[in-house]
């Protein structure tokens, strides 16, 4: 595909909070890999294989995660940081001094897998208690890890990767 670059994906680990069940599965960022950033483009690269278009925003502001749905985020313009991982209801870092969440900065051509059970379509608030919260995680945890990769399809990274994990 012209409009893509081949590149591999950093790898970001999150761990759960009392409020943000997260995941083993590490957030992946495509960094400048969108050589044509029109929202044409991206959809008929992702939906192909498998990943369909849930929305087109500006920088959503309200925090959420999802159990149940994988994303991807492309974006198209401008840049953008996200607070992943962490819900305003947890401390700023855990027992033993480590940050809660990640601050991920974006910029137009990046794409980005949040990882499931992220602070992110079932749409969890991050408010629950520590007890929902592992009951988000275990029900995060049967959700399958997608056959393809959103942008290189079969053979790309995002399978290997999150198998793996």
């Amino acid at each position: 595909m012209a409009h893509l670059k081949k590149v591999e994906p950093e790898k970001f680990y999150v761990r759960p909070t009392p409020h943000v069940p997260n995941s083993k599965l590490p957030i992946l960022v495509y960094r400048d890999v969108l050589q044509d950033t029109s929202p044409e483009t991206i959809l008929s690269t992702i939906e192909p294989n498998g990943w369909l278009k849930g929305g087109q925003f500006k920088t959503y502001p309200v925090p959420h995660f999802h159990c149940l749905a994988h994303e991807c985020y492309g974006i198209i313009k401008g840049s953008s940081t996200y607070l992943l991982g962490k819900s305003p209801l947890d401390p700023e870092t855990d027992e033993h001094g480590n940050s809660n969440g990640i601050l991920l900065h974006v910029k137009v051509g990046d794409v980005f897998a949040p990882l499931i059970g992220e602070y992110r379509y079932d749409m969890n608030w991050g408010k629950e208690s520590p007890e929902e919260t592992t009951k988000l995680a275990q029900q995060a945890a049967t959700t399958p890890v997608p056959e393809l990769d959103p942008l290189y399809g079969l053979g790309g990274p995002l399978p290997e990767i999150w198998n793996r994990a």
